[in-house]
């Protein structure tokens, strides 16, 4: 099975070099496709350069006038549907997400026992280090409201270090999502549930950023909540995309 790893990208020059290498360390097989949205520090020149000599690496470059996580990752998807992906893994470039868990995440869907697998932090084995107290107190509150509100089972709601079958993508009618921003996560698991597709977990280790500044303040993530009960309330996803 092909594996693609979308790795969407805005101001991250000073982790992509070693994000890259490690992917390649973990999973040498598989395939990079760098999503950046034209990046003031020039993100994706590094990329471009690194891109000469690597084969396997891809740069997806887009308008800096529609930048947005959501966006980035959906057209990261579509992309590498069109590149002959069979297992796609969507992460974070600020090494939050750590590389050597990739494998855990590919495992299930190549054996077909799982069609979405999330990386955990809240699962046994799973860990939420570095961050900063509040942070996590926000985080725990916000996983249990998207279970609440969402209906959602998975014990960690909110990560974005994922795994998708190609079968997944398809069936979530990912060309119509519709969050610009990082409120995607909450809108495809949403959807994958909706779709009745197998999800399990894995656990993983998730630290905080340690170069650069976070994008997510806790502001924006009481508008996600507030979207969150919107999605809900609103029509069914599936059956009023096209």
């Amino acid at each position: 099975m092909k594996t693609i790893i979308v790795v969407p990208t805005y101001n991250e020059k000073a982790n992509i070099k070693q994000l890259i290498k490690l992917i390649h360390k973990h999973v040498p097989a598989a395939h990079i496709l760098v999503v950046d949205d034209s990046s003031p520090d020039k993100t994706y020149e590094v990329v471009l350069e690194l891109k000469k000599r690597d084969k396997k690496l891809n740069l997806l470059l887009r308008d800096r006038s529609v930048k947005g996580r959501g966006w980035a990752g959906r057209d990261g998807f579509v992309k590498a549907l069109t590149m002959g992906a069979d297992v796609v893994v969507e992460m974070d470039a600020d090494l939050s997400h750590q590389p050597k868990f990739i494998p855990a995440l590919v495992k299930p869907i190549v054996a077909r026992k799982a069609d979405v697998v999330l990386g955990s932090r809240y699962m046994t084995g799973g860990k939420d280090i570095d961050r900063p107290f509040y942070r996590q107190i926000t985080s725990n509150f916000a996983k249990n409201y998207l279970k609440v509100v969402l209906g959602l089972k998975a014990q960690d709601p909110t990560s974005g270090f994922r795994a998708y079958s190609k079968n997944a993508l398809v069936k979530i009618k990912v060309k119509t999502l519709t969050a610009r921003d990082p409120f995607t996560v909450s809108e495809i698991l949403y959807r994958c549930y909706r779709a009745k597709l197998k999800i399990k977990e894995t656990p993983i280790v998730f630290i905080d950023r340690t170069e650069g500044e976070s994008k997510l303040q806790i502001t924006t993530l009481v508008k996600y909540l507030v979207r969150a009960l919107a999605l809900r309330l609103g029509q069914d996803p599936l059956a009023s995309a096209k």
